[in-house]
């Protein structure tokens, strides 16, 4: 990704990767912000400029560090160097308002961040797993900030405990040579190609993020896959069949011996049929009155019956290929 224009908040220039980036990035234009939060120039953006706005990138410090208990994969959401997004997943749960939350936001104070997670991390009597990428995708941040290699070493060395992240990108060589010591769980998320190409827009192709799982497991890392989100097209059954069946087929044995599955489904908000009937409006309709409930603030999710088919029909067909017992949730 090589943004359009930055805007920065100007303190990043006392922290070095701050630094770095106006090096690499000295050809674009800069603008100067008071807040990441608070940009008044794109607050004013339509709802159809949404695909320009994926193309900036704004520069900060992070200032709330509160970690979320997870019981997941992980024990803990920590808040990490990056917020939002260059891909255009027409579901992201991130896009809470368009003009805020949808473009990438790198937080340069990234030792500051590191440091509490170490002593965090340090004052338990557990090994926790502190899920780092709940924000953003890590290993897209990465082709930016060359942070990944960085965190991993950072926090392994000084640290009792593991990291996890999920992805939907496939560049994954600069965390192939790293010393990991099995405490670096890599998550991928897969879908049918056909949600890829036409919801998940802007992210590697199935065959691209199967190929990285691959790589991941070569080298020694936990890896998990992510079927998520499950979204309900009307031959939904068709296309997750044949994902399953891809997989089968082109994981390598160490993944598929060691791997474990989670499976999500879609919600939905009025925020996501605002922009997206504007922005995309050739699009696919992700929103169907048929098949969804309102859950309150303007969200939207499937209906139970339709969850639990959903459920029975992905748990067999995983059970056929894979065995029930690689399935860690439903949710």
């Amino acid at each position: 990704m090589r943004p359009s224009k930055i805007y920065y908040e100007p303190d990043v220039l006392g922290y070095k990767l701050g630094r770095e980036l106006q090096e690499k990035y000295k050809d674009l234009e800069w603008v100067e912000i008071e807040s990441h939060n608070n940009i008044e120039e794109l607050r004013t953006k339509e709802n159809k400029e949404f695909k320009e706005l994926k193309t900036l990138l704004i520069l900060g410090t992070r200032k709330t560090h509160k970690y979320s208990p997870n019981f997941k994969v992980s024990d803990y959401l920590v808040p990490f160097t990056s917020s939002g997004c260059t891909a255009m997943c027409l579901y992201c749960y991130l896009v809470c308002n368009y003009n805020k939350c949808s473009y990438l936001r790198v937080f340069v104070n990234r030792e500051e961040m590191m440091n509490k997670l170490i002593r965090f991390s340090e004052r338990s009597d557990a090994e926790n797993v502190f899920e780092i990428g709940s924000n953003s995708d890590l290993i897209l941040e990465n082709t930016i900030t060359g942070n990944l290699p960085w965190i991993l070493e950072e926090f392994l060395k000084a640290s009792k405990g593991k990291l996890t992240f999920p992805t939907k990108f496939n560049m994954v060589e600069p965390m192939l040579n790293i010393n990991h010591q099995g405490r670096v769980i890599f998550r991928m998320s897969v879908n049918p190609q056909y949600i890829i190409s036409n919801i998940e827009i802007g992210t590697a192709s199935l065959m691209n993020r199967i190929e990285a799982l691959n790589k991941v497991a070569e080298a020694d890392y936990p890896v998990g896959i992510l079927i998520a989100p499950v979204i309900f097209l009307d031959n939904w059954k068709e296309l997750y069949s044949e994902l399953l069946d891809v997989l089968m087929e082109k994981l390598s044995p160490k993944v598929k011996k060691s791997m474990f599955i989670e499976i999500i489904f879609m919600t939905y908000s009025f925020i996501h049929r605002s922009i997206n009937k504007e922005a995309f409006p050739e699009a696919v309709d992700l929103y169907d009155k048929e098949l969804m409930k309102g859950r309150g603030m303007g969200k939207y999710c499937y209906r139970p019956e339709l969850r639990e088919e959903g459920e029975s029909f992905l748990l067999e067909e995983i059970d056929k290929r894979f065995g029930r017992d690689k399935i860690l949730y439903f949710s």
